[in-house]
């Protein structure tokens, strides 16, 4: 009895062995197989998304619409003089234009910015920030371009800045990063980087001077997607 009982114990753990080893076995065929299908697809497809010109008068007419989940505006502010610059970012952005290659230069482009967007990654500091601007007296801040120059990708924007509810003409600094196919080849994208820097007394923001600066350096990264 003792005999017969330990030959089916042992026939059960050599089944379930046998179980575990080809579960592991088909588990990396899967795996492997899933790699090598995986490595294929990179080695052999063209660029997933990449920019194919920075030449305006090459990018592809029509309307164009900011893509929300790839557009920033980051703000910089001298802290108590000058020890360092306390960096915030506006995170709801807006926007678009109607573009025509042929006379880039008069594109206007629409931008719209949530003044409670403001983002000091200190949760309990970002409505304080954000109440210097009035957001709910002045609910939008908006830069429309009235002029663009520039050649081989770097150039300057020229719009009316409406911030505070003052409007006053600003002057940035753009580097056209290209268009061209978005992820696997879908739709049209062109890329912009830019700088610009105002004076925040010019708004008539000028709560806490013994704390921040008055000059307010801008930095952007954006994306716009044809329609």
């Amino acid at each position: 009895m003792g005999r017969r009982l330990s030959a089916t114990l042992y026939t059960h753990h050599l089944q379930a062995g046998l179980f575990l080893r080809d579960r592991f076995m088909l588990r990396r065929t899967l795996n492997v197989g899933l790699a090598a299908a995986t490595l294929t697809f990179f080695a052999t497809a063209p660029a997933l998304a990449t920019p194919t010109s920075n030449d305006p008068s090459k990018a592809p007419a029509g309307n164009y619409e900011l893509d929300p989940r790839h557009a920033g505006l980051v703000v910089k502010v001298a802290h108590l003089g000058g020890f360092s610059r306390f960096t915030m970012r506006f995170n709801a952005l807006t926007g678009g234009f109607t573009y025509d290659p042929a006379n880039w230069q008069a594109t206007k482009v629409n931008i719209s910015i949530d003044p409670k967007s403001i983002d000091t990654e200190i949760p309990t500091f970002n409505k304080q920030v954000a109440g210097f601007f009035e957001p709910d007296k002045y609910p939008a801040i908006t830069f429309v371009t009235t002029s663009a120059t520039g050649s081989e990708g770097k150039g300057t924007v020229t719009g009316d800045l409406t911030f505070h509810g003052v409007t006053k003409p600003v002057t940035l600094d753009v580097t056209f990063n290209g268009s061209g196919p978005g992820m696997l080849g879908a739709g049209t994208r062109m890329g912009f980087s830019g700088t610009g820097r105002i004076k925040r007394s010019d708004f008539g923001v000028t709560n806490e001077k013994q704390f921040a600066g008055d000059d307010i350096d801008l930095s952007f990264e954006i994306e716009f997607v044809k329609k």
